[in-house]
């Protein structure tokens, strides 16, 4: 099963800044340009969400499909998998990984706390996912994160739901990058048949409706200090792919955050723009009087 884009991230939010415009009003001051802050947070975000992916995969169906360099059945994978008394072992090769990114070092999954509960669709299954010397591109990279099914029921009507609570630290050519978050990942569509089968078989991920919340700071590798709130449920739709090119690529369809580097203004990001849930790839950040339209990557 092919998770890679399960657990989407405000990572493509963060970038705004560094977007080409097509449209704006009463441009902000020259002090109000540095993007550095919303960059070193969409690495450290989307490192994390590889994890988390990872531990989807790994953990569901005994796979690393999403990281495997081309085809699974005839190309050399970029991790193998060993999965002994409730412990996961992904070791890369330091390869290419179907994504586009080198990785080396290992990666541990201890589920050994989640008792009968050993799949992620599972209420109650938990794990603590952590690495040991992993690089990514080439860069060093420690990963602490803890991911627990919280759905309260398995009754009609309600919706799997995950926390996801994670610490990243980076070492870049200009420093080390810190960064932590506190998530809470809900399959909106639960209900639907075709994505979730019940406890007994994978979930569908490729029909997923994800919706998430929740916040994040950190610290760039320059010493910025700068944080990350959802204030409306960001909402992906994976039967989403408004870009031809990339089938891929699902960004966000709604929902709204708020990005703050260091004592700047804050950014208000519109995912529901122009059109709430419509499948397009456009936003509205707005930073002060100033708006921009944009183009998610």
């Amino acid at each position: 099963m092919k998770t890679k884009q399960l657990i989407l991230s405000v990572a493509i939010l963060t970038m705004v800044l560094s977007l080409s415009f097509i449209g704006c009003r009463k441009a902000p001051s020259v002090n109000d340009t540095d993007t550095s802050a919303a960059t070193d947070n969409t690495l450290a975000e989307k490192t994390s969400n590889d994890a988390t992916t990872m531990v989807q995969e790994s953990s569901e169906t005994g796979s690393t499909s999403s990281y495997r360099n081309g085809n699974e059945n005839t190309l050399t994978t970029c991790a193998t998998i060993k999965d002994t008394n409730k412990i996961i072992t992904l070791t890369f090769s330091g390869g290419m990984c179907n994504d586009g990114h080198t990785r080396s070092g290992i990666m541990t999954i201890d589920y050994s706390q989640s008792g009968t509960n050993i799949y992620p669709r599972n209420p109650g299954f938990t794990c603590v996912v952590s690495t040991s010397n992993y690089k990514v591109d080439g860069m060093p990279v420690t990963i602490n994160k803890t991911i627990t099914n919280t759905t309260p029921n398995l009754n009609p009507g309600t919706n799997l739901t995950w926390t996801d609570n994670a610490s990243v630290s980076i070492v870049k050519s200009t420093g080390t990058l810190s960064w932590t978050s506190n998530k809470v990942l809900t399959l909106l569509n639960t209900s639907d048949q075709t994505v979730y089968h019940g406890q007994s078989t994978s979930i569908t991920w490729s029909k997923a409706i994800i919706g998430l919340t929740g916040s994040e700071s950190g610290t760039t590798a320059t010493g910025v200090n700068f944080t990350v709130n959802v204030t409306n449920q960001l909402v992906c739709d994976r039967n989403c792919s408004p870009n031809a090119l990339h089938p891929g690529h699902h960004p966000f369809i709604n929902g709204t955050l708020d990005f703050t580097p260091g004592s700047k203004p804050t950014r208000h990001v519109n995912f529901g723009y122009p059109n709430n849930g419509a499948c397009d790839d456009q936003a509205l950040v707005t930073i002060g009087t100033y708006t921009v339209q944009i183009i998610l990557p």
